[in-house]
């Protein structure tokens, strides 16, 4: 096939804006139809970024001309959404985690390969150029080998502003399979693939409150841990620490700090597309700091790298194979920190290159 790429959308709450924004902004990409269980909201979703249709979800799997399904429900559904999008034909990208267990994980990526399709999965972040440009500098040496790494995300918790927080209190959330995406795949795509972690874990309260919205003051349970520390090794040598945590009245979020044999680099915050790096070098009296090199788009970048490598034949960066070996890493140290040992992580992954300092999302290239 030739000319942009077909795309769909499955889930239109709040995370779909930034998508949708982004996605109908990209000339090599087309949005045709918007759907969620609560059809109201999939058409305001549709009229508000001039999307043509809308409906349930059959209006995205039964289009033909929808090639990617991006599946952007709650945690819970990812897989079951998946598995239907491929059985319709669709390739997949998802929000993450790609699942909540290791056998659901599997299950999707194997359907896709039996079908000859693909699954990609968020988070894209690590495409921006922020994080692309800190990763050429890395890998430049400008640092030496990395050794050592610390990664924090601390905040009270997403309950103060988000208008429905339950699911990320409840299995497939919590700041490890919430937050901990964004900072593995980040320390993956320095260290590469995961070896061993050993964790602790706790849950500051048993509920939580909602701050804002129309459901501001309902109380709800909180079901899974609240704060995670992680030590996490790597295959080709090295270590990080990890900390996520929903219980900090002191905020410290987006920091990832990686020591080298020459030098330490803070890189940008993970969940976010954009950001300096600084580089701290034992020969220089003051920092150096590196504006990030690159395109400017943001969620969504990639879909449209799945819809061009798709197209190419290449393989796409944001891969469901990242994503496994980033959710076995996670389900590992969560593992770690119930049984109060050290786990070996099973899977592994090779780090996909970096993407060229000219890559351009608003080009036409299809």
């Amino acid at each position: 096939m030739s000319g942009p790429v077909g795309v769909g959308v499955i889930g239109a709450g709040v995370i779909s804006d930034a998508y949708l924004t982004n996605l109908t902004s990209f000339p090599d990409v087309r949005v045709l139809a918007v759907a969620d269980l609560d059809v109201e909201r999939a058409a305001a979703q549709a009229v508000r970024h001039g999307v043509a249709r809308s409906g349930g979800v059959d209006a995205v799997l039964d289009d033909p001309e929808i090639e990617i399904v991006v599946n952007l429900t709650i945690p819970a559904a990812h897989v079951e959404v998946g598995l239907a999008a491929l059985d319709a034909g669709k390739h997949v990208w998802t929000e993450k985690p790609l699942a909540l267990d290791r056998e659901a994980a599997r299950k999707l990526l194997d359907r896709a390969q039996e079908k000859g399709l693909r699954v990609a999965s968020a988070p894209d972040t690590v495409l921006g150029a922020g994080l692309q440009t800190a990763r050429r500098a890395i890998e430049a040496g400008r640092i030496g080998e990395p050794r050592t790494a610390l990664a924090i995300f601390q905040t009270p918790g997403p309950e103060r502003w988000h208008p429905a927080p339950e699911f990320l209190f409840q299995q497939g959330g919590g700041p490890l399979l919430d937050m901990g995406p964004y900072y593995l795949t980040v320390l993956v795509q320095v260290f590469g693939a995961i070896r061993r972690v050993t964790a602790t874990a706790n849950r500051a309260r048993d509920t939580r409150v909602i701050g804002s919205g129309p459901r501001a003051g309902t109380e709800f349970p909180v079901t899974v841990p609240t704060s995670v520390t992680a030590l996490v090794e790597f295959d080709r040598g090295g270590s990080a620490q990890l900390v996520l945590s929903f219980d900090s009245a002191l905020q410290r979020t987006g920091f990832v700090e990686v020591t080298g044999t020459r030098g330490t680099a803070v890189l940008p915050d993970p969940n976010r597309f954009d950001g300096s790096t600084t580089l701290h070098l034992p020969n220089r009296s003051e920092p150096e700091t590196l504006t990030a090199q690159g395109h400017d788009a943001e969620r969504g970048t990639g879909v449209l790298e799945l819809a061009r490598a798709i197209r190419s034949g290449a393989a796409e960066r944001a891969s469901g194979a990242l994503a496994h070996h980033v959710l076995d890493a996670m389900l590992a140290i969560d593992e770690s920190a119930a049984k109060g040992r050290t786990v070996d992580v099973a899977s592994t992954v090779e780090a996909p290159p970096a993407l060229p300092e000219n890559w351009d999302p608003r080009a036409t290239t299809l």
